[in-house]
């Protein structure tokens, strides 16, 4: 698929909730192009989008969805910003969903790599072109180095390098993309709930007893599944990744360079040097 953006033609952002959505059409707007939302109800910022075009739906109402992106003349769309995945009972279906119930199904079985494919493969079907953060605001993704005054010592780029193995060797089983490794025992992997919860997990393993390893070691480290579409679902990272980190008593965060996403990298630095904590681009 040709990757190219068009510039002359305004962006469906299908914009679940997080900052990450705003982010990216802050950046499209910086480049001459419109982004047009369409908040998904129940996940979108309510007070957020209304400084922006948008419609708001539900999820699964896949023909209203499309119907409006023609009429705003989105040939250009992208998924962006988190969203819990809908039981089946939860979606709420219109015509065209009707029709791909089978699909649906299907998808839902699957992790969510499966499942944001699956959706996306719907609009493709539709005649529209899927991108990525990649394709539309490189400006927000990590950059390779470190961006803090802290720096990675010897023992936690080797927690990053058997974190980004394990990430690696569990990408087949479409489980998570974050692992938090401490002097090289992996401690948590990411599930269904989340880099934040995990995060908590750490700090609930520290409070309990369960985890001994001094406050001030170990790494978060985040990367993509090995064979995922690079348009979908990237990790991403912010402030609220750093006061987990910290409160989860971890050195730093290790993410793959060109490959994760930074909503606000300026107050997510700030944040880290706050706290001490490193922040790592890591090279593919």
């Amino acid at each position: 698929m040709d990757n190219r953006t068009d510039h002359q033609h305004p962006v469906g952002l299908i914009a679940g909730g997080g900052v990450l959505p705003f982010a990216l059409a802050d950046s499209l707007l910086a480049q001459g192009r419109t982004p047009v939302f369409i908040g998904l109800k129940g996940f979108c910022d309510p007070q957020r989008i209304v400084n922006y075009r948008h419609h708001w739906f539900s999820v699964g109402q896949f023909g209203s969805i499309m119907k409006a992106l023609r009429e705003e003349g989105c040939s250009d769309i992208t998924f962006i910003g988190n969203l819990v995945r809908p039981a089946f009972k939860d979606l709420r279906f219109d015509w065209l969903a009707m029709r791909l119930i089978p699909r649906i199904l299907k998808g839902l079985r699957g992790g969510d790599d499966h499942i944001l494919s699956a959706t996306a493969r719907v609009f493709e079907d539709g005649g529209f072109r899927v991108l990525g953060v990649r394709d539309l605001a490189p400006d927000l993704l990590m950059p390779s180095g470190c961006l803090t005054h802290a720096q990675p010592d010897a023992a936690s780029l080797n927690d990053a390098a058997k974190g980004r193995e394990v990430l690696r060797a569990i990408s087949p089983f479409d489980v998570g993309q974050a692992v938090v490794v401490i002097d090289g025992h992996v401690v948590s992997i990411e599930d269904i709930a989340g880099t934040d919860a995990l995060l908590v997990r750490i700090k609930e393993l520290r409070e309990s007893g369960r985890l001994r390893a001094k406050p001030g070691r170990g790494v978060l480290v985040k990367a993509p599944k090995q064979g995922q579409d690079l348009r979908l679902d990237l990790p991403a990272l912010g402030p609220q990744t750093i006061r987990g980190v910290a409160e989860a008593g971890l050195a730093g965060i290790a993410v793959m360079a060109g490959h994760s996403v930074v909503a606000e990298p300026q107050a997510m630095v700030e944040a880290a040097d706050n706290a001490g904590i490193f922040v790592v681009g890591l090279e593919s």
